[in-house]
């Protein structure tokens, strides 16, 4: 009963430290982890690792509902890691709910690079894959405790009970992140690694601005040559389950090839190009496909997310507000250029999906309203507080209200030849998402509902049948369609997928 009272005091005692103090026992702490490990000569004369093992992703962006439980991807992997010159080789498998048969990927970073080889083909990745493989290898138990250990700010925190037993936590600075390590006190052995990080390349993630990211270490084993290591290992981001991986085997000081990590010159060049490509900087009209005009005033902009101008008699309503605020800034640039004079009255958002949501805090900043539906109205405002202090953004640099416009059931926006209904779906995979219906040009906006693929055919039917249900409930007279990922198409072009579907 004792202990939080304990604990509570060694936390006063922190605290008034003065900074000199505060390093020493800091670097205490993480030395006697480091000896726990099997020694801090141990972990610098390591060379190398080869872990293979298990694990899962939860897709906690692409499952149905933003609470457990998730879609899984399962995987296998088998990857080779060259400590002393930051390489790491990355074999892996996977497979999951759209996925029938193992599918295999090999990841490679070295010298700076990012690549993958699939389908027989090495190709350049970019900086959001760099930064994922670089923190796999920076964050890894037999590195982390060496990066606190050479870190100039190392600083012990105040004691606290993790899992019900009390922890030592120190932190430091990792580049731009911020981290912090939680030691067991009674074993040394590190339990957990918190960083705080942002993801900017990333475009499920970067929508988060400062991520909480805490790998989780257990099922330690000794292994030979004296090392311990973790055998079990749990990512969670923002409070949740994010990837859990069991590691099967480990190989210390394997043999290390410079064959493993080669990186041709093409690729080099690939990923150099890619890595100067800003999320926050993607271009709104793809160069090989030009805005639409879907009706007078009706506009779509095909780009890496579709987004719609609808001209009404006072005011243009912005469909969609997608990946990022530049993104967004970019979008309302267009909307000028194209409807001079005609002030932006709202944006509407239709769909939970993080890089559909990712440029609304622009519009925020800006004081224009939002239409959401009703169970998003959270998520929605989770990202307008979500915090931004490591690359502020404009609604960051100057905080105000979201003006939220929340729908809960059909509801008309504007008047006239070009007013919207907005219609909630309300289906089972489309249970978070908008339509958006003009009655006078037949025209349904169908949100992330139905995406086509390139052999003509539709991702998963069943949300195309939905799409069509939600129609006749809605009495809709359907002429055409276009979405977040679909350019304008016939109706009929989806009964006829559905009705092949149903075919036996």
């Amino acid at each position: 009963m004792r202990r939080p009272l304990l604990l509570s005091a060694v936390a006063v005692l922190l605290l008034t430290l003065p900074a000199s103090a505060a390093e020493d026992a800091g670097r205490a702490h993480v030395r006697a982890a480091a000896e726990a490990m099997g020694g801090e000569a141990r972990l610098r004369a390591l060379t190398g690792l080869r872990v293979r093992g298990v694990g899962h992703w939860n897709l906690l962006e692409q499952s149905e509902r933003p609470t457990p439980p998730f879609l899984v991807i399962y995987e296998q992997f088998d990857e080779l890691r060259d400590l002393r010159r930051s390489r790491l080789r990355q074999k892996s498998e996977g497979r999951g709910m759209v996925m029938d048969a193992w599918k295999g990927v090999t990841m490679l970073l070295a010298d700076g690079v990012a690549a993958a080889e699939f389908d027989g083909k090495w190709r350049p990745m970019g900086a959001a894959q760099l930064q994922d493989m670089q923190e796999r290898l920076a964050f890894a138990p037999e590195h982390v405790l060496l990066a606190a250990l050479d870190a100039k700010d190392l600083r012990a925190q105040a004691d606290t009970v993790l899992q019900e037993v009390p922890h030592h936590v120190v932190a430091f600075h990792l580049d731009r992140a911020s981290v912090r390590l939680f030691l067991n006190a009674r074993t040394g052995l590190p339990t957990a690694v918190e960083t705080v990080d942002a993801h900017p390349e990333d475009p499920f993630w970067s929508v988060w601005g400062d991520v909480r990211t805490v790998l989780s270490f257990q099922a330690w084993a000794l292994e030979p040559g004296g090392l311990r290591y973790p055998r079990h290992w749990e990512w969670a981001r923002n409070g949740q389950p994010h990837h859990s991986v069991t590691v099967t085997a480990v190989t210390v000081d394997p043999p290390l090839a410079d064959a493993d990590f080669t990186v041709t010159d093409d690729v080099k060049q690939g990923f150099e190009a890619r890595r100067a490509r800003k999320l926050d900087d993607t271009p709104v009209l793809r160069p090989d496909a030009p805005p639409v005009e879907l009706a007078p005033g009706v506009v779509q902009l095909p780009g890496a997310w579709n987004v719609a101008l609808v001209a009404q008699d006072d005011g243009l309503v912005v469909v969609e507000g997608p990946l990022a605020s530049g993104y967004s800034a970019r979008v309302l640039d267009e909307a000028a250029k194209r409807f001079p004079g005609l002030k932006v009255k709202a944006v509407v958002s239709t769909s939970d999906a993080w890089p559909h949501i990712g440029g609304l805090r622009e519009y925020v900043a800006r004081g224009i309203p939002v239409y959401v539906l009703d169970l998003n109205r959270a998520l929605v405002e989770r990202l307008v507080a979500s915090p931004r202090t490591l690359l502020p953004d404009a609604l960051a640099r100057k905080p105000r209200a979201a003006k939220l416009q929340v729908v809960e059931g059909r509801r008309v926006v504007g008047s006239g030849k070009n007013r919207l209904e907005l219609v909630p779906v309300r289906t089972e995979t489309g249970e978070r998402m908008l339509f958006a219906w003009l009655p006078e040009h037949g025209l349904l906006y169908t949100s992330d509902l139905v995406q086509p693929q390139p052999d003509g055919t539709f991702f998963n039917v069943q949300q195309v049948d939905e799409t069509v249900q939600v129609a006749a409930r809605e009495k809709l007279p359907v002429a055409r369609v276009f979405g977040m990922h679909l350019k304008p198409t016939d109706w009929s072009t989806l009964t006829t997928a559905v009705q092949k579907a149903r075919a036996p």
